[in-house]
């Protein structure tokens, strides 16, 4: 009976080191896919002037860039700006889409503030905004009335809150377990830390992996200090910055988002 006893509670922490690994590498796969489909993605102006033909734009406006800071599950914010140099667009399918397009403004010259005055800007032209007019805002196309006045959010962007709430979620909750679990076993908690603030929740999924799923492997050198876990946050963020940078190239922009 004892014997027994002992192997059903050995069983169940057991379970439980598989069990915590297993959710949270199943939320972080949830939120890798939300994240990826909402993040904004670099479009031609070609693409916003077929997007408008085809009436797959929801909401249209102006940045002057986006908000990209704090934790790794933030959600990328626009700057507002009437004049900005960026038109932002959401569509349909769920997703962010922007391209460079400069606010074109009135010149002496140019009455109408529609048509290319003698001193006009050559930008945009006909060559980079193939929209009805060439010279017009596309804020300003009749297809773009109800997205410029759309009020609500869009599915984009209840993906997007769906992805930055469960990176909150994945966050907060390694964090308490952090706090007040047992001592970890390769580092210290200040170590652990800041190696789980690495982009892209990895620090979190090293974590898990080394110290809950393989927590009953003894480590085998000193436990690494607060200032190790620092060096390893910064050389990792600039590690994993440079694989996306190249990926980015190598794949496309609509494979790996942002940059």
């Amino acid at each position: 009976m004892i014997d027994r006893l002992r192997t059903v509670r050995l069983d169940g922490a057991w379970l439980r080191r598989r069990a915590l690994p297993a959710a949270v590498l199943t939320c972080w796969l949830v939120w890798a896919a939300l994240a990826w489909w909402s993040a904004p993605r670099a479009a031609d102006q070609s693409d916003l002037a077929r997007d408008l033909a085809a009436g797959r734009v929801l909401t249209i406006t102006r940045v002057d860039g986006w908000e990209t800071g704090g934790p790794w599950g933030r959600r990328p914010e626009p700057r507002y700006a009437p004049g900005g140099s960026t038109v932002v667009w959401t569509r349909p399918d769920g997703q962010f889409r922007y391209t460079y397009l400069p606010a074109r403004t009135p010149t002496e010259g140019d009455i109408t503030g529609v048509g290319p005055g003698p001193e006009a800007s050559p930008e945009p032209d006909a060559a980079t905004w193939p929209g009805p007019d060439p010279f017009a805002d596309p804020l300003a196309d009749p297809r773009a009335r109800d997205a410029v006045t759309h009020g609500g959010d869009t599915l984009a962007d209840a993906v997007a809150n769906a992805a930055a709430t469960l990176a909150l979620v994945i966050g907060v909750g390694w964090l308490l377990m952090l706090v007040a679990g047992p001592p970890p076993v390769v580092g210290t908690r200040w170590y652990w830390f800041w190696v789980g603030l690495l982009p892209l929740g990895l620090g979190v999924l090293a974590w898990t992996w080394r110290e809950r799923w393989r927590a009953d492997v003894p480590a085998t050198r000193p436990r690494r200090s607060g200032w190790s876990g620092l060096g390893w946050f910064i050389l990792g963020g600039i590690a994993i910055s440079l694989v996306l940078a190249v990926a980015g190239t190598v794949l496309g922009r609509y494979v790996v988002p942002g940059g």
